[in-house]
């Protein structure tokens, strides 16, 4: 089968940073589903992957975890698809990623496609609607209505680099089952007026101080103060002004990877952190992992029903090593606005 791998940390300007390989094809046994590929998205995780992590000797790695695809063929034990079935899914960190015609994913982890969406379409999603789903209602609690049921609370949310491939589906998912005012960060024009389609109630500029910006608006719309922080980015900059923003017993939800926080600053309001891993389940196969299977059958609800839509920000053609470099390049210079998708192998 085709897939796209590579055998040493490189630049992503360098040709050897991803290949075009060929590699058997894999069976499906016990939980697994073997899954044809369709159509892929490109994360974070994958260059940061690439960037430290070299493969077995003489082998290949494969990187990718965001897929949709066709269920051709089941282990003995799965119970929840057939083959025909088209799905969605992120899969799993520790084992080969969907950069390729052909993949093993548990089934436990994966759902069925949403029906109105096309796969690149698709493919935008699981990834960033698990890490979005799990912040928002597992980390930082936050309280869940009815989708769009018109509940209003008094939790104020603020979302720090929500332009991006997970912010672009958490807002969605706050507007649609919270009642929570939802504060975005953006700065270039194009950024915020995605957000403000996502569902921002309020846009600030993260290139400016956040507080004087917050505390206008509160003063302003008669806000409450912020009592959850969605940190999808630079939590390690901001860290100190979150904790001056917070009400006491507010939550901090963070993504990505600071070198070092100082956590005591958190005591005096009584605040907690928390750090979202999507890949946490699958990799410690964790009792309870069939709760991404079941929460990416709710986004697809959620969006067959019309309530929220695909992040898709650019379709990058075909999934071949050229295309992936590129895409790599373009995460790589935080530029993005929403998802880059790539669909279809080449003959």
């Amino acid at each position: 089968m085709k897939a796209i791998g590579y055998q040493h940390p490189a630049p992503i300007s360098e040709a050897s940073a991803l290949v075009d390989i060929e590699l058997p094809q894999p069976v499906a046994t016990g939980r697994d589903l073997l899954v044809k590929v369709h159509a892929i998205a490109v994360n974070p995780v994958d260059y940061k992957v690439r960037q430290r992590a070299a493969a077995e000797p003489g082998q290949y790695k494969v990187l990718g975890w965001d897929a949709v695809g066709e269920v051709v063929a089941t282990g003995a034990e799965v119970s929840l698809f057939q083959p025909g079935d088209r799905v969605y899914y992120a899969g799993d960190l520790t084992r080969p990623g969907s950069n390729a015609e052909y993949q093993l994913v548990d089934e436990r982890l994966v759902g069925h496609k949403p029906s109105s969406l096309s796969d690149a379409e698709a493919a935008a999603l699981p990834l960033t609607s698990i890490t979005a789903w799990e912040l928002l209602f597992e980390h930082l609690q936050l309280a869940r209505t009815e989708p769009n049921g018109g509940q209003t609370s008094n939790e104020v949310l603020l979302v720090v680099g929500a332009a991006g491939g997970v912010g672009s589906i958490l807002l969605q998912l706050a507007r649609v089952l919270t009642g929570a005012t939802i504060i975005a960060t953006a700065s270039r024009e194009a950024s915020r007026h995605w957000v403000n389609e996502l569902g921002a109630d309020y846009v600030v500029d993260h290139r400016q101080p956040l507080k004087p910006q917050i505390d206008a608006l509160i003063a302003q719309h008669n806000l409450g103060p912020v009592t959850h922080i969605a940190s999808l980015n630079a939590t390690e900059d901001y860290f100190e002004t979150y904790v001056d923003l917070l009400a006491p017993f507010g939550r901090i939800g963070m993504i990505d990877d600071p070198d070092t926080l100082d956590v005591m600053k958190l005591k005096p309001k009584s605040l907690s952190l928390h750090i979202e891993f999507m890949f946490a389940r699958s990799m410690h196969q964790a009792r309870d992992m069939g709760a991404q299977h079941e929460l990416l059958q709710q986004v697809a609800q959620l969006i067959d029903q019309g309530h929220i839509r695909t992040t898709l920000g650019k379709q990058l053609g075909v999934i071949n090593a050229a295309n992936l470099r590129a895409a790599h390049a373009e995460l790589e210079s935080g530029r993005a606005v929403g998802k880059l998708v790539l669909e279809g192998f080449e003959p």
